[in-house]
């Protein structure tokens, strides 16, 4: 199975720019070149992007993604590593949230507070900080 770089960025939705990216920083190895000089990429590579994409998808940090593919690496190797990993980004994604709903609950009430009425007695850009009132 011989395939280009847009090959990769078509069968995974990866632009051209972030699998050479990926290449420079180790997570895909560099392929063999073609005589022309191009990029040849086989399945495995293909296999190795693919699992990169869908890490990302799911907000894995570069260094979490590089830490899992070595992991997968070892077949035989226990996977409480991998647990961990999983585990502490799913401990971020639960913060995440948290923060999330507590700033759709603060911008809710504030459009709520909305009257109506002029900029210059606008409820939003007041809530925003006393340093609205510089622009006066």
């Amino acid at each position: 199975m011989a395939l280009t770089i847009g090959d990769m960025g078509k069968a995974t939705g990866t632009k051209i720019e972030t699998i050479r990216y990926y290449e420079r920083i180790g997570l895909l190895p560099k392929p063999p070149r073609t005589s022309g000089n191009y990029r040849d990429y086989g399945a495995a590579e293909l296999g190795r992007l693919s699992f990169i994409r869908r890490a990302r998808d799911l907000g894995f940090s570069l260094d979490q993604v590089r830490a899992l593919l070595t992991l997968s690496d070892d077949r035989q190797r226990d996977c409480a590593t991998v647990d961990r990993i999983a585990e502490g980004h799913l401990r971020e994604v639960e913060r995440k949230i948290t923060d999330l709903t507590a700033l759709r609950r603060e911008l809710k009430a504030v459009i709520e507070s909305c009257d109506g009425g002029t900029v210059a007695t606008c409820r939003i850009i007041e809530a925003l900080g006393p340093e609205t009132s510089v622009w006066q």
